[in-house]
């Protein structure tokens, strides 16, 4: 934590102190990464896969694109549904156990999704990976932050989170491919083998933390479960619904995020007068959980909610195929991965103020420079490619970063609530972001003044998030 110590060094030493050589880590911790980095990547490549494939989904199986979009809303709805439970299942049956559930489900739900023979059926299986994947991040992340100390989170945290921040751009070149080569099965038939292994490394490598005395595991807080789980599932369909339909005032968006927030609200009354709450909000009354998530929920917005603003124009201003769009953005998500690996083990050194509140900065003007470049017609694509670029460094310096510093000197007790509070936020937030930005693209238009205009309000976005990140700490203890 941070003390009064040291309280008259230079700002240079404020922001790095001499340090010991990079331990290895250790075996426990090598284990656990390998097993949730396969885990993830699954998740997070079959997400952006099903994205690309929907239209051919939709002439599959004769279906309206409306219909067949619930493929990827049931998954979401179903995560967010999914996710409050995390905690609470790694308290009562242990980390191992439930990991090993979300891999047993997702891997089920792809199975069923490969051999769907409607629009019911494939939107039923997506549920079920849904189910599986709201368990894969919360879990996954509490198992990594329990086998690092504090000086490896940064490591572990790096090599952990990879697979978020590249597989959207992987995603759309791979499912490209698929879908060219060989057949829309094969875009979930790819995880059997990959989900069989993760199950059978996760059997022989994850230690079993299963609590030995079952009357010591926390009883389940039903009433909170049946008001945060429908209430994230439920705003989380209206913030869709605003998207698609344009309009977040029509009655089909406005009463479910109405009565979605209710219910959150109502869950966070509990929460912090119940015994045993699902989730212990009372964590937020830490500093630095509280300025992290603040800081994730603006970058994550503005970020993730963008996603959907290059592969529109380059597809509809540009005109090129879905496979382009993927290797257009792929030397993006490669900035993104190697700034990562960077700033995620600097953290452990350096200043998490600094370097956070650089990266913000990085971040805003690198989505500005996106909006002006393609605001003009026919601007040469290595222009817009290179100003994305420089959003992605700013990402890179963020989003693993922010996490680690928000984590970093919790109890292990308390590691799953906030791995958990913090991939609610996350979800929460990402839809919320990629909603306005819909809402706002199909206002402004899709012509380049449109796509610049949404381009320079998600810079904003990001920029807002230089608030909350002046309140992480400016040094390492």
């Amino acid at each position: 934590m941070t003390t009064t110590a040291g309280r008259g060094m230079t700002a240079a030493q404020l922001v790095e102190a001499p340090q010991q050589p990079a331990r290895a880590l250790p075996t426990a911790l090598r284990r656990t990464l390998t097993v949730t980095i396969i885990g993830s990547m699954m998740a997070v490549l079959d997400t952006t896969i099903v994205n690309v494939a929907l239209r051919s989904l939709a002439e599959t199986f004769q279906a309206p694109l409306a219909t067949i979009q619930w493929a990827t809303t049931a998954y979401t709805l179903a995560l967010a549904a999914v996710i409050p439970t995390a905690a609470s299942a790694m308290g009562r049956i242990g980390a191992k156990r439930s990991y090993l559930t979300a891999l047993a489900l997702f891997t089920l739900g792809s199975v069923l999704a490969a051999f769907a023979w409607d629009a019911g059926s494939l939107i039923a299986a997506r549920a079920v990976q849904g189910l599986g994947g709201g368990l894969l991040m919360p879990v996954g992340m509490t198992m990594v932050m329990r086998a690092a100390d504090g000086a490896q989170l940064g490591r572990a945290m790096a090599l952990g989170g990879l697979p978020i921040l590249i597989g959207p751009v992987l995603g759309p070149v791979l499912g490209g491919w698929l879908l060219d080569a060989a057949s829309w099965h094969w875009i979930f038939l790819v995880n059997l083998p990959v989900g069989a292994a993760a199950l059978v490394l996760a059997a022989k490598l994850l230690h079993s933390d299963r609590p030995n005395d079952s009357s010591a595991a926390p009883k389940l807080d039903l009433p909170g479960l049946l008001t945060l789980s429908p209430g994230l599932a439920l705003l989380l369909f209206g913030l869709a619904r605003g998207g698609e339909q344009g309009d977040f005032t029509a009655a089909g968006a406005l009463l479910p995020t109405l009565a979605g927030t209710l219910l959150v609200a109502a869950f966070g009354w509990r929460a912090l007068t119940a015994r045993q709450p699902l989730l212990n909000l009372r964590l937020l009354r830490d500093r630095r959980l509280a300025a992290g998530i603040g800081t994730l929920a603006l970058f994550t917005g503005g970020y993730f909610g963008s996603m959907l603003l290059g592969p529109v124009y380059w597809q509809q201003v540009r005109g090129v195929s879905a496979t382009e769009v993927g290797l257009l953005g792929a030397p993006i998500g490669l900035t993104v991965g190697l700034t990562l690996q960077v700033a995620a083990r600097r953290i452990d050194r350096v200043s998490p103020r600094r370097l956070i509140t650089t990266g913000v900065a990085l971040g805003a003007l690198g989505m500005a420079l996106t909006g002006f470049q393609v605001g003009v017609p026919e601007v040469a694509a290595w222009r817009v490619v290179g100003s994305a670029m420089v959003m992605g460094v700013g990402a890179g310096m963020v989003l693993l970063p922010t996490m680690t510093t928000a984590t970093r000197d919790l109890p292990k007790d308390q590691l799953a609530a906030a791995s958990t509070v913090l991939s609610i936020n996350s979800q929460v937030w990402a839809s919320a972001g990629t909603a306005l930005i819909s809402v706002l693209l199909g206002s402004a238009g899709t012509d380049p003044a449109g796509f610049r205009l949404t381009y320079v309000v998600a810079a904003g976005l990001l920029a807002l998030g230089l608030l909350p990140a002046a309140l992480l700490p400016g040094r390492r203890a």
